[in-house]
């Protein structure tokens, strides 16, 4: 068991990270899933994510869902898939933004109790968060400590800025700036070592990126695979990830901290 003192310490790390944020205040309560993505197995979410998505959602009983990444037409779709599976997850309530016009978006997000932010296109996403004046109200709330979880799309604008999407850029952004509720850069959908021309490609691509920004700390999750950040600390509760800097990369485990994020921002 860590000790109280190791705790603070974490605590404090992610404290200076969020003031050093180009885009936060200070705060030391959010709770944050983010999700390599496919995470679903039919309506409900997949076995080896169920305890983290527990977890994540501990007290929840209605929650917003953030669908802005799919195609309109796809929206009504999804969200009866996803309101099934929080239903089975845990008895909780799912409502898609997607019904209401902008003020009625921002007064669901601004009532409920939880938010799932869905995968897709990214820089849609992104844009319609700054669009709309979600990704201001959003990250206030969590940084409140509403949950939040974000799968594929939804995990990147939940880290400091979008950098390494594997999305085309098919919408204008104001800025690469996000969320910043999670402090790394995402890198969803992150083949397993068994595709080995695949992992290569990724893993190449990603040290390049590196070697052009290599101050920043990109977290690369497989589909399926959820880190946490909770309580001062991160941990993969499921899955697989790896933690790439501009002069090593970190394979992680179920279970595994990764306080170099807190660290390394």
């Amino acid at each position: 068991m860590k000790s109280i003192s190791t705790k603070f310490i974490l605590i404090f790390l992610l404290g200076v990270f969020f003031l050093n944020s180009p885009v936060l205040s200070a705060s030391t309560s959010p709770s944050v899933l983010v999700c390599g993505g496919s995470m679903m197995n039919g309506n409900h979410f997949s076995d080896s994510t169920l305890k983290a998505m527990r977890d994540g959602y501990h007290g929840c009983k209605v929650i917003a869902l953030v669908l802005h990444a799919s195609l309109p037409s796809d929206c009504d779709r999804m969200e009866k898939r996803l309101q099934e599976a929080f239903m089975h997850l845990a008895g909780i309530k799912a409502i898609s933004l997607h019904h209401y016009d902008d003020a009625g978006q921002l007064a669901l997000l601004k009532s409920v109790d939880g938010v799932f932010v869905g995968g897709g296109e990214t820089f849609v996403l992104l844009a319609q968060l700054y669009r709309t004046g979600q990704l201001d109200l959003i990250r206030k709330r969590v940084l409140a400590g509403m949950p939040y979880g974000g799968a594929s799309a939804g995990a990147n604008v939940a880290g400091y800025l979008i950098g390494t999407t594997n999305d085309f850029p098919v919408a204008e952004i104001p800025s690469r700036n996000a969320l910043g509720v999670f402090p790394a850069i995402i890198n969803p959908h992150h083949p397993l070592p068994g595709t080995k021309a695949d992992y290569d490609a990724r893993a190449g691509k990603i040290k390049i990126y590196l070697k052009f920004n290599p101050k920043q700390t990109i977290l690369a999750l497989s589909n399926a695979s959820i880190a946490r950040l909770h309580d001062g600390h991160i941990t993969l509760d499921a899955g697989y990830g790896w933690v790439y800097t501009l002069s090593a990369v970190r394979v992680l485990k179920v279970g595994d901290e990764i306080p170099e994020l807190l660290i390394n921002h």
